[in-house]
């Protein structure tokens, strides 16, 4: 991954909570999350039925996507789809471990894998 300008990856800011914040806010649910390395937005993967997190990267304009899944350290560059490494950012890394993937457990649908992508 080329190397990221300090717009790209804030390593102060925060996450902004324990989910997607879309989903949360319209009752949806996720597989996986991503973190927005510019300003801390967590929404969900592109595996997941709404794909919050490259919508907030490509109409906010911050193209690095980290991961937020405990036990992953990773970067991702929308632009060019490399995967590389980052700097150390503002804890927490990951989801709280106890929450459920695919979360949260209460808005999962029981066929959930069908609305994967």
């Amino acid at each position: 991954m080329s190397e990221p300008s300090a717009v790209e990856i804030d390593p102060a800011a925060a996450p902004s909570g324990a989910g997607c914040v879309e989903c949360d806010r319209d009752g949806g649910w996720w597989f996986h999350l991503r973190r927005c390395a510019a300003c801390g937005h967590i929404g969900c993967c592109d595996s997941s039925p709404s794909q919050h997190a490259t919508g907030h990267a490509r109409s906010a304009g911050h193209p690095i996507l980290t991961s937020y899944e405990p036990g992953e350290y990773w970067f991702f560059d929308d632009r060019s789809g490399e995967i590389g490494d980052g700097p150390d950012i503002a804890a927490p890394r990951h989801h709280p471990a106890d929450q459920t993937t695919p979360g949260p457990r209460d808005r999962v649908p029981a066929d959930w894998q069908r609305h994967l992508h």
